[in-house]
């Protein structure tokens, strides 16, 4: 089949994908409440252990929890995978006349909008609670088009996992595993060079971090938190040792979605066609 019936058969599974988020508004109640809940949470919560700036922390944690909550959001992709094997929608996808890969192109760009949905929300509600964007529209757009292509990619191994377990709820459980710590070790909620140091290695190369860092520049978040009194800017990034990673942190987080995509894709797609009900 041609590359236009892909596209046209993966719009297709899309539009399919977001019709049932129609049908079922508690799906789309709970994926807007749970990004305001982190945002005002997180902010208020994690904000009085700065007392002395709470304001800057709610500025510096934005970047951390668009990263966290467009990862989690992939888990929506293996659970909807695994719901549709285990309910036959998979083996009647594959006796229609349709593209192979059109059923994950259309599930993991139906979840791609779903996260713009999230990140829309979150983003109105950190400008509630007093988040800025300092460095103009065009860095914004870098930073959200940059998470949007990691949650994107990062669906792609959800697919793949959806395709193997047996049960949607086993794909929230072993995501929460692998998520829960690689989000956290992280600077995502805090600085990274606070961490000790095996701690810090690790923050230092994980994508997350380089994710993070990446919104943080380009929304101009990036020193949200003071330094030492009178202490410039220029002067504290003189004393962060910022690995490679995050020196070059839209170039190594673009190497981690270019890897993700190469790996999982073919493994999605093979996975796919040897599916069948559970």
């Amino acid at each position: 089949m041609t590359t236009a019936a892909l596209v046209t058969d993966a719009a297709t599974v899309a539009r399919r994908n977001l019709i049932k988020i129609k049908r079922v508004p508690d799906l789309l109640v709970f994926t807007t409440l749970q990004p305001i809940m982190f945002v005002l949470l997180f902010g208020y919560v994690f904000g009085s252990l700065a007392p002395q700036d709470p304001q800057g922390y709610r500025e510096f944690m934005m970047a951390g929890i668009f990263a966290q909550t467009i990862i989690f959001g992939a888990t929506i992709t293996g659970s909807g995978m695994a719901e549709d094997m285990q309910k036959g929608v998979i083996d009647r996808f594959r006796t229609l006349p349709m593209h192979p890969g059109s059923v994950l192109a259309g599930r993991t760009v139906s979840d791609l909008m779903n996260n713009v949905i999230v990140l829309v929300v979150m983003s109105l509600t950190g400008l509630v609670i007093g988040w800025r964007i300092r460095e103009g529209v065009l860095h914004a757009a870098v930073a959200f088009g940059l998470m949007l292509l990691f949650a994107y990619a990062f669906s792609w191994v959800m697919a793949f996992v959806g395709l193997k377990v047996r049960a949607p709820e086993i794909v929230n459980n072993a995501a929460f595993i692998v998520i829960f710590p690689l989000t956290f070790v992280a600077n995502t909620f805090v600085p990274a060079e606070n961490m000790p140091a095996v701690l810090k290695t690790i923050a230092g190369w994980n994508p997350v971090s380089t994710i993070t860092h990446a919104a943080r520049e380009n929304f101009g978040n990036l020193f949200a938190l003071p330094g030492r009194p009178g202490q410039s800017q220029a002067a504290r990034l003189s004393e962060i040792e910022y690995t490679w990673a995050l020196r070059h942190a839209e170039i190594y987080t673009l190497g981690w979605i270019v890897l993700l995509l190469a790996i999982f894709v073919p493994l999605s797609t093979a996975a796919y066609k040897k599916a069948v009900a559970r």
